[in-house]
């Protein structure tokens, strides 16, 4: 294992899961969806915390992973709006999160495509958007979160390296382009303030600034 390798395994697994996360990816695996390295999601939860999120939007449920790592990040009061195409992903999610604690109305599940439902959201009613679904939409769920972000609200976006396709110009499949894309207009936006992680699969954060 090389040492950069070896530097990421560590900080990936620097703070470990508790079983209602570990549960909920052997859950993830049964049903096929991935969800987010642990190193991004204690990121999302900080970040959320440390933003006073009060209420967020998920791209992609999965089993709930992200959804509780966000939850553990906000208020009492928090909720979060999560969507996913798959009924049995919000079966599962629903699950995951009654393990963790949260009562039922924290997280508002809508079962659909992600881009029939994001216009029926509200403009400026969100203080986080998580991107975390079909990759080849990412761009068109960038646009959504802009327009569903207060100022001051933050778009993450996970896989942002995409298995480390999206550093490498030689990959030019419609997923990693898609990521790529999405990316090039993030950090070329005159009203997004970026970062870019390398925790899990690559962690791209930003703030709306206008």
């Amino acid at each position: 294992m090389s040492t950069d390798s070896a530097n990421w395994a560590y900080c990936e697994d620097f703070v470990p899961e508790d079983d209602v996360l570990l549960a909920a990816r052997d859950v993830a695996d049964q049903l096929g969806c991935v969800p987010v390295h642990p190193g991004a999601g204690r990121v999302l939860q900080l970040t959320t915390r440390l933003a006073g999120v009060r209420s967020a939007v998920e791209i992609g449920t999965g089993a709930g992973v992200s959804t509780t790592y966000i939850l553990r990040g906000m208020g009492a009061s928090g909720v979060i709006t999560t969507i996913d195409v798959e009924p049995e992903h919000h079966k599962a999610a629903k699950r995951t999160l009654a393990a963790g604690g949260f009562a039922p109305e924290r997280a508002r599940m809508i079962t659909g495509r992600a881009l029939d439902v994001l216009p029926r959201l509200t403009d400026g009613g969100y203080d986080l958007v998580l991107i975390d679904a079909r990759k080849a939409e990412y761009p068109e769920y960038l646009e959504q979160a802009l327009r569903l972000l207060r100022i001051g609200g933050i778009v993450a976006i996970d896989n942002a390296l995409w298995h480390g396709r999206v550093p490498d110009p030689a990959q030019r499949d419609e997923n990693t382009t898609a990521v790529r894309m999405t990316l090039k207009a993030v950090r070329d936006s005159d009203v997004l303030e970026p970062m870019l992680l390398p925790s899990g699969d690559g962690l791209l954060v930003a703030i709306k600034t206008a």
